[in-house]
C-alpha cells in the first residue's frame, strides 16, 4: 500500500488508522448474528474532526458565486460521505474566511467550539473562461508544521468543472488522512433506469448527480458492470437471439463486439485483471457459469450441476475464486468456488439468496437474502454482509422493504443497492449507505435498479 511520505507535517496524519478496514473486524469485533452479531466502524479510533471552511472568492466575475457555491456544497458533502470524519458543524466555525496559509488562524480551529483536528480551506475564483483554485489542508494540532496538503487546479468554468475540482480535492484529503486508500469521489455508478417497457443503462457519479443514459437501445437491458480500467461496460441485453451479453465502449461511445451464443446469457462480470468475463449461460440447457475473454471467444463451462447457475462474482483481490447463487440444492444459495470449478463451498444455510458482490480486499460478500423464505414466513429481502473465512455475516437493511443487487465501492467503505419500499419492481431506487448500515441515502427516485460500483 503506498503512504505519504513522512515529513513533519505528515507524522501526525499516520497515527490516524485506515478506517476502510476496520469494518467488521474479524475475532473479537465479529461473531455470528444468532450469537449476538456486532460490527463497529473503528478499534477504538475516532473518526477525524475535520473542519471544511467556505472557500475565499478571489474574482469579481458574476459566474464566481454560484460556481463556488457548488464546489463549497460538493467538497462539504464528500468529506461527510467519506466514513473516516467527524465534520465540524457551519455554525461551529470561526467567522474569518482564510484563502491562504499566512491567513488563517489555527488556534481559533483548535479550540472550542469548532475543535477541529483537521482544516481544509483554501480561495476559489473565475478569471476569464477559467476556475483558479488553490486548496489546503492543515493540521490544527501541529502550529510548527501545519501543512498537510497543498493543491491548485485549474479548470473551464463551469458548474460541473466546479464539482469535479471539489471531488479531486476530497480524494486528495481522503488519501492522505486514511493512510492511503483512494477516495471515491470521483468513481461512477452504472445501472438500469426503467422507462416506459424498455430498461436502459445509466451512469451517475457516485452521490448521486450527473445522471444520463449510456445506451439507447429501445429494448430491455440488464446487469451493468463496469471493466477494472473503466472503459467498457458489459451488460445483458434482449435482442433477436434472445439475452446476449453485450459490450459498450465508454472510450469510443458506441457498441462493440461481443460474441453471441445460444441460449439465455446473464450477468456477466469482470476478472479483475479486465481479461475474462463470467455469466450465466443456457446454452447447453441448463444455466451454468461460463468464463470467456473479454471478446466473447475461448469460452469454458465452469459448472455443471442439475440447478440454474447465476450472477457470478470474481475475487478482486485475487481473480482466482468466484462468488455465484447456485439452486442446485432447490432454493438458491451462496456459493465460492475455484475459477477451475474446484472447492466449491456453500456459504448461507438457507433462505433465498440473491446478488453477491466482492469487497475489494477479497475478505467479505454482500449479497441479498431473504432468510425466512417461504409462504407466510415473516422475513423479508434484505442486504447482508458475510466474511467468507468464518461464514459469519451481518444484517445491513431492515424492514425497508425489498432490497437487492448490492455493489462494493471501491475504497470497500460503502454499499450501494437498489430498494423497493414496497417492493414493486417500477418503484425501485438506487440507495447507498455505510458498510456497516449506517448512513443511508437514497441516489435515484423510482424506476433505477441493478447498480454497479466503478472500481476505482
Amino acid at each position: 500500500m503506498h503512504r505519504p511520505k513522512r515529513t513533519p507535517a505528515s507524522r501526525p496524519v499516520l497515527l490516524y488508522s485506515f478506517v476502510a478496514l476496520l469494518f467488521f473486524l474479524a475475532g473479537n469485533v465479529v461473531s455470528h448474528a444468532q450469537e449476538g452479531f456486532k460490527t463497529e466502524t473503528s478499534s477504538g479510533v475516532s473518526n477525524i474532526r475535520i473542519a471544511v471552511a467556505d472557500f475565499k472568492p478571489t474574482s469579481d466575475d458574476p459566474q464566481t458565486s454560484g460556481f463556488k457555491h457548488t464546489f463549497d456544497a460538493t467538497l462539504f458533502a464528500d468529506l461527510a460521505n467519506a466514513g473516516i470524519f467527524d465534520i465540524v458543524s457551519k455554525s461551529l466555525l470561526p467567522q474569518s474566511t482564510p484563502g491562504a496559509p499566512a491567513e488563517i488562524k489555527l488556534q481559533q480551529w483548535a479550540d472550542a467550539p469548532a475543535s477541529a483536528a483537521m482544516v481544509a480551506f483554501g480561495s476559489f475564483g473565475v478569471q476569464g473562461s477559467r476556475i483558479t483554485c488553490n486548496g489546503f489542508l492543515f493540521d490544527a494540532k501541529n502550529l510548527q508544521y501545519p501543512q498537510v496538503l497543498a493543491k491548485q487546479y485549474s479548470e473551464e468554468a463551469t458548474d460541473d468543472s466546479a464539482r469535479q475540482i471539489a471531488h479531486r480535492f476530497a480524494d486528495e484529503i481522503i488519501f492522505r488522512l486514511s493512510g492511503g486508500s483512494q477516495g471515491i469521489a470521483e468513481s461512477k455508478i452504472f445501472y438500469v433506469k426503467l422507462s416506459g417497457g424498455e430498461k436502459e443503462i445509466w451512469q451517475m457519479d457516485y452521490d448521486g448527480a450527473n445522471q444520463h443514459a449510456i445506451t439507447h437501445l429501445g429494448t430491455v437491458s440488464l446487469s451493468p458492470r463496469i471493466s477494472p480500467d473503466n472503459s467498457r461496460l458489459a451488460f445483458s441485453s434482449l435482442g433477436r437471439e434472445g439475452f446476449q451479453i453485450r459490450m459498450f465502449s465508454l472510450v469510443l461511445n458506441r457498441m462493440v463486439n461481443f460474441s453471441e451464443t445460444g441460449g439465455t446469457n446473464l450477468s456477466p462480470a469482470w476478472s479483475p485483471n479486465g481479461k475474462d468475463i463470467a455469466y450465466s449461460s443456457s446454452r447447453t440447457g441448463d444455466p451454468e457459469i461460463w468464463i470467456s475473454d473479454s471478446n466473447g471467444g475461448s469460452t469454458r463451462r465452469i459448472t455443471s450441476f442439475r440447478g440454474p447457475d447465476v450472477s457470478p462474482v470474481f475475487n478482486p483481490r485475487t481473480g482466482s475464486q468466484i462468488a455465484w447463487i447456485s439452486g442446485r440444492t432447490n432454493l438458491p444459495q451462496l456459493y465460492v468456488m475455484d475459477i477451475d470449478g474446484a472447492n466449491v463451498q456453500r456459504m448461507t444455510d438457507g433462505g433465498y439468496a440473491t446478488s453477491p458482490s466482492w469487497s475489494p480486499n477479497g475478505q467479505f460478500l454482500t449479497f441479498a437474502w431473504d432468510r425466512k423464505y417461504g409462504p407466510g414466513a415473516p422475513g423479508g429481502q434484505d442486504i447482508y454482509v458475510m466474511e467468507i473465512a468464518t461464514k459469519r455475516w451481518i444484517q445491513l437493511t431492515h424492514d425497508g422493504g425489498r432490497c437487492d443487487f448490492p455493489s462494493w465501492s471501491p475504497d470497500g467503505r460503502h454499499i450501494v443497492y437498489a430498494n423497493s419500499p414496497d417492493g414493486k419492481a417500477t418503484h425501485m431506487k438506487i440507495m447507498t449507505m455505510l458498510a456497516d448500515g449506517t448512513q443511508k441515502r437514497e441516489l435515484t427516485g423510482a424506476g433505477a435498479d441493478m447498480p454497479n460500483w466503478s472500481w476505482k
